[in-house]
């Protein structure tokens, strides 16, 4: 699969992929979509009760999600146990050519050690943050029931991985949460929203990042 760097509104980088005539992140600004929604909808939100997370995220991409995860945990001490899955890691030439530490100023040995952590293992990346990577799909992960406070859901969107956003797919999530555990994601589609509460889930609609009016954040209640 080719995938190409683009400079996104905000001067952050994201991939393009031909293909499928698909970016990573929004054209608008890539950091600025990811703190909106995975960071201020979605950690900030489950980090009002709890002192230490774990998070689940379902494309492990370029690693940006990771990192302002990172970011955020070392500036409010917070405990995170970081997984997450990918079925096409990224080449070592276009993770390292990436922009991220240079557009946030911070976290460079960070996100090289995210990238460069091994596959299948639990890492130390510091005292409050481990990742484990899986190079595998949420299709064919198995997930025990009740381990995560938080999902940041970042698949392509439902016209290119239609497979990603169905009833099973929200309903494997749904068991996989902690109850008051959050999901948040940047589609809003009708569809969608419907698939989520078919699972369980209280579903609201939000103010999405730039260029996007909506986004969605679900609770197992």
């Amino acid at each position: 699969m080719q995938r190409k760097i683009i400079t996104t509104s905000d001067g952050s980088h994201s991939l393009y992929v031909p293909e499928l005539n698909e970016h990573y992140h929004s054209i608008h600004g890539a950091i600025q979509e990811s703190r909106h929604v995975f960071i201020e909808a979605g950690l900030k939100q489950a980090a009002k009760n709890n002192s230490a997370i774990s998070v689940f995220e379902v494309g492990f991409g370029t690693g940006l999600n990771a990192l302002l995860t990172y970011l955020e945990s070392e500036r409010l001490g917070l405990k995170i146990n970081y997984t997450s899955v990918e079925a096409f890691p990224l080449e070592e030439a276009i993770f390292n050519a990436l922009n991220y530490p240079q557009e946030t100023g911070e976290g460079k040995q960070a996100f090289e050690l995210l990238h460069s952590s091994s596959w299948e293992v639990k890492n130390s990346i510091s005292e409050n943050f481990s990742l484990l990577k899986l190079k595998t799909s949420l299709l064919d992960v198995i997930l025990e029931n009740d381990q995560y406070d938080l999902v940041y859901f970042d698949a392509f969107g439902p016209l290119v991985q239609p497979e990603m956003w169905t009833d099973e797919i929200f309903s494997k999530l749904y068991h996989a949460m902690k109850k008051g555990g959050v999901l948040v994601t940047y589609c809003s589609k009708g569809e969608v929203q419907r698939a989520m509460k078919r699972a369980g889930f209280s579903v609201e609609k939000i103010p999405g990042p730039p260029g996007k009016r909506e986004m969605v954040r679900a609770t197992k209640e």
